[in-house]
């Protein structure tokens, strides 16, 4: 698949963002939530003439109380399962409409899913892999909170090794998770679509961009951004520290930030000297009750995962664990 000729701008720093809002403050998000910062910028990123299609999970049932919403687009609530199939309807019937003159043949309306991990990774992943398969003209953005915590912090694929949830809770005999977290990002670039990345709402240029580039490839297919959101309420941290834990998710090389950009892989933001998981996991209560055996543990699939991410990238641009 040729790379797409035409790029839109990025943007530099903060200060290049637009000025208008389309995601208003009022929602009802926990305190230090990082959902909040991430719509906002996505919204800023796709503008007026835009569909947000959104499956059930945090973010819908914070954002659009009803009679209220935070949204100043079009905004649909889709079930956990169909987000995909929703969005992906949408986008045909715009075709349709621009094919019959109802609207103007020339006017770019951008389809934007959001789905949170449950409703991506579990029970919506059928419907995001058809919508992957048929190529279907749709950004789909997957917020990360590693749990079903609109319905009480139970395990999703998404939650990683160790951690407690309601469901996998932590005894004598249940440690935690014992499975480890579902590779959701190499399940989609399997679908071979032209652009899959993952971001960080404490890395924002580099969170934007790649919202700016999932959209720029739209009259290519589809394209898929997994952006990690810490949440204080599942992940037991003080408030204040969402993005400082956000930001050690990819220090520690836990969540590492790259891009598939038409079969191309890039690590997006390389780490020469990594810190030890332990900082990581020692913020959240989720991971309260690990010995310090369990952290290796965890350390040992993070450095598995950090060895396959350079093989990827065919040189190390993350570097070995350096202890302060």
């Amino acid at each position: 698949m040729a790379e797409q000729a035409k790029r839109l701008p990025r943007i530099k720093s903060l200060f290049d963002l637009p000025r208008d809002e389309y995601f208003l403050s009022g929602h009802g998000l926990c305190a230090g939530c990082t959902a909040g910062t991430i719509m906002r910028m996505l919204a800023k990123v796709a503008g007026k003439d835009t569909i947000i299609v959104n499956a059930t999970g945090c973010v819908e049932v914070s954002t659009t109380r009803y009679p209220y919403s935070n949204w100043l687009v079009p905004w649909f609530h889709s079930a956990f399962e169909n987000a995909g199939a929703s969005a992906g309807g949408i986008a045909r019937a715009i075709e349709v409409m621009k094919r019959k003159g109802m609207i103007p043949k020339d006017k770019q309306v951008k389809v934007i899913a959001v789905g949170g991990d449950g409703g991506t990774v579990d029970i919506g992943l059928q419907s995001l892999s058809g919508m992957l398969e048929r190529r279907d003209p749709v950004m789909y953005v997957l917020y990360d909170n590693e749990a079903y915590m609109n319905t009480g912090i139970q395990r999703s694929g998404a939650t990683p090794f160790h951690a407690w949830t309601t469901t996998t809770p932590a005894g004598k005999v249940w440690r935690g998770e014992w499975r480890t977290k579902k590779d959701i990002d190499m399940i989609v670039a399997a679908h071979r679509i032209p652009y899959v990345a993952t971001a960080n709402p404490a890395y924002p240029q580099d969170m934007i961009n790649k919202f700016i580039r999932g959209l720029e490839v739209l009259d290519e297919g589809p394209s898929f951004i997994h952006v990690l959101m810490a949440c204080t309420t599942g992940w037991r941290f003080d408030p204040a520290l969402g993005i400082t834990i956000s930001r050690l998710a990819t220090e520690t090389g836990v969540f590492p930030l790259y891009e598939i950009d038409h079969g191309n892989f890039r690590v997006t933001f390389p780490i020469a000297k990594r810190k030890p998981v332990s900082e990581y996991l020692k913020l959240q209560g989720r991971f309260a009750h690990l010995t310090p055996a369990e952290v290796e543990e965890v350390q040992k699939l993070v450095d598995e995962r950090v060895a396959e991410i350079n093989k990827l990238a065919g040189k190390e641009v993350i570097g070995p664990v350096v202890k302060s």
